[in-house]
């Protein structure tokens, strides 16, 4: 993280390159290539993995969503899948300095969104967190509130520049939009998209310039906040209580992670073959979902598991090696910031299903079944390729 920190921070870098541009020592490469496959390769391995986990549950599901058709989930993702990747390509075309203009723009339409989730959301599983679509899909506003973070943020710290050094710019500002949105979910609630935009909102205030002193003395507000939130989510407390110890209400509250880990203690080291787990036939709640990793690591074992993490580690790397060479500071934290949003996602599923964490309801990218939320992810990872094709390139002779 330093030195990602320390290489967007320079603008005397920038003017540089915008020098050496003119006078056509560099030139545009084309987008990142291992990025790219890297993506398309755990897309295609998620949407497999859709298809095996959710055929179950959908065949059982008859007469309600699915209507009994065992590859309802599947079609649905390898839609979205595939339109996805033609929108990450598209994205990928666009200039950084266009991201940059529609910024603060992107925040407003966040902000909108979430606040007309009360007013028109639909709910489900406890939660209004989504809006009807032209009754022809839901969209979680919360989704595109993780991404304009990402944005205004970037913006915010290359306008301020030396200014994050101060309490004024470098702090407030930040937090009043952080409380905002927190406040916005709070009334849904949504606590695993607070936790991940609190995440990704202090990672881009470190990278874009805020002096280290200021995270240490927001820790107190933090427990504070904790406070609030344990007691506005009742629910969140109940799953301490299991996460601590599961088998004192084993059918219950610790029901769901003790059948995650018996998916995970199944497969062994090699897993019992793609389309073989257990746990899928209504055992495990959530299975092409939040916990789609259990079946991951059921049927491909801790082979296949640790081969598709470390794809995952492949991918965060080669996104902050972007940011390291992007050509302005603004692309920089854009690719820093939206590699972090991945990388914070990926880590706490994980740690939920593993029971390293609560349970968060927080999804796996690329792996657990949801249109919009995949849409958005890859999205994020076009966003990452389009500042892969403003690193300069070096003219040949």
């Amino acid at each position: 993280m330093d030195e990602i920190r320390q290489q967007t921070l320079p603008l005397g870098r920038e003017a540089r390159l915008r020098e050496l541009d003119r006078a056509g020592v560099v030139r545009k490469g084309p987008m990142d290539l291992p990025f790219f496959l890297l993506v398309l390769l755990l897309l295609s391995v998620g949407v497999i993995m859709v298809l095996s986990a959710s055929f179950a549950s959908a065949y059982y599901d008859v007469g309600r969503v699915t209507g009994g058709n065992p590859t309802y989930y599947f079609l649905h993702q390898a839609f979205f899948a595939v339109s996805g990747v033609a929108l990450m390509l598209v994205i990928s075309q666009l200039p950084t300095v266009l991201f940059s203009r529609l910024s603060y723009w992107a925040m407003l339409i966040a902000l909108v969104l979430l606040a007309l989730v009360p007013v028109i959301g639909v709910a489900g599983g406890g939660a209004t967190r989504w809006i009807n679509l032209f009754g022809v899909t839901t969209f979680q506003p919360s989704e595109l509130a993780k991404a304009a973070v990402v944005l205004c943020f970037a913006k915010m710290a290359c306008e301020y520049k030396e200014k994050m050094l101060t309490f004024r710019y470098g702090v407030f500002n930040f937090a009043v939009l952080l409380v905002l949105i927190a406040g916005l979910l709070y009334l849904q609630p949504h606590l695993s998209a607070t936790v991940i935009i609190l995440a990704v909102g202090v990672i881009m205030m470190y990278l874009g310039g805020t002096h280290w002193g200021w995270f240490a003395g927001g820790l107190a507000g933090l427990v504070g906040l904790s406070v609030v939130i344990l007691n506005r989510f009742s629910h969140a407390v109940a799953r301490i209580v299991a996460w601590r110890n599961p088998w004192d209400d084993p059918l219950v509250g610790g029901w769901q992670i003790i059948q995650s880990q018996l998916a995970i203690g199944s497969g062994g080291l090699l897993g019992v073959g793609l389309g073989q787990s257990r746990q899928k036939y209504l055992y495990l709640p959530e299975e092409h979902n939040d916990y789609i990793f259990a079946i991951v690591a059921e049927e491909l074992g801790f082979v296949g598991a640790m081969l598709i993490l470390s794809l995952f580690a492949i991918l965060i790397i080669r996104g902050y090696w972007i940011a390291m060479h992007a050509k302005t500071k603004y692309a920089g934290l854009l690719a820093a910031g939206m590699t972090s949003l991945l990388a914070i996602q990926v880590f706490l599923n994980v740690a939920v299903v593993t029971n390293l964490l609560p349970a968060t309801g927080i999804s796996l990218p690329f792996f657990s079944y949801g249109g919009t939320a995949l849409w958005m992810q890859l999205v994020c990872m076009g966003v990452i390729l389009g500042v892969s094709r403003e690193i300069p390139v070096k003219q040949a002779g």
